[in-house]
């Protein structure tokens, strides 16, 4: 059996959309632990171009990126799929991915401002939440339809992420009351065995963006 090799970071979103796809998929792998803030001469000889987590080793071969890492995944290993099969759903599902992708300064941009920049910012992430809400969620269990697929895994870390850095920020951004459907994924999504059982630690992640929000504080120094 070729290896399969998972380098990443407890903390990072994009490592555990690789990690959630292996296990719905039922594919056994290796998991190294990488210190992102003083990286290893390991991580960066295997990607030396963006330098940062997940980077995916098959058979020695190295793939980065979390969605070029999915979609490999997906073509190599075609069991419990996670696009659907229909061409205008599996393209679409790849939309809202990259949707997702695409804005993250929009949607992150509250975590590191305070005082009137972060309530711009709250506006900002809102928006983009309620663009997923109405165009991409709609009424369907999941954003790829009755099965978790690509498009959940990659947004998945607004399933624990956003708590934790709104508590962290001071600021409410994905209220229930605005976002009911949303909410409702949230639920289905952490209801999933794969997912329950393979999540970070929310103290343990709360203190890591209280952490973080102090360094943002910290002025510059030269």
């Amino acid at each position: 059996m070729e290896e399969v090799k998972v380098i990443g970071f407890w903390a990072s979103p994009y490592v555990y959309r690789v990690t959630w796809a292996l296990k719905l998929k039922g594919v056994e792998y290796e998991y190294q632990e990488e210190d992102i803030f003083n990286k290893s001469d390991l991580l960066l000889q295997y990607n030396p171009v963006h330098k940062t987590v997940p980077v995916f080793v098959h058979g020695g071969k190295l793939i980065p990126e979390s969605i070029v890492i999915l979609e490999y995944i997906e073509e190599t290993w075609p069991q419990n799929p996670l696009l659907p099969t229909d061409p205008h759903a599996r393209a679409m599902a790849r939309f809202w991915t990259k949707f997702g992708d695409d804005n993250k300064p929009e949607f992150f941009g509250f975590f590191g401002r305070t005082g009137e920049e972060q309530r711009e910012a709250v506006k900002s992430a809102q928006e983009c939440l309620k663009i997923l809400e109405e165009h991409g969620l709609e009424e369907k269990k999941f954003f790829d339809g009755d099965e978790i697929g690509m498009t959940d895994l990659s947004l998945g870390w607004i399933a624990f992420y956003f708590e934790a850095m709104e508590e962290a920020a001071g600021v409410q951004v994905l209220e229930a009351t605005s976002f009911p459907r949303l909410h409702a994924w949230i639920r289905n999504f952490k209801e999933v065995h794969v997912i329950k059982e393979n999540h970070p630690d929310q103290a343990r992640l709360l203190a890591y963006f209280k952490w973080l929000r102090e360094m943002y504080a910290k002025p510059a120094t030269t």
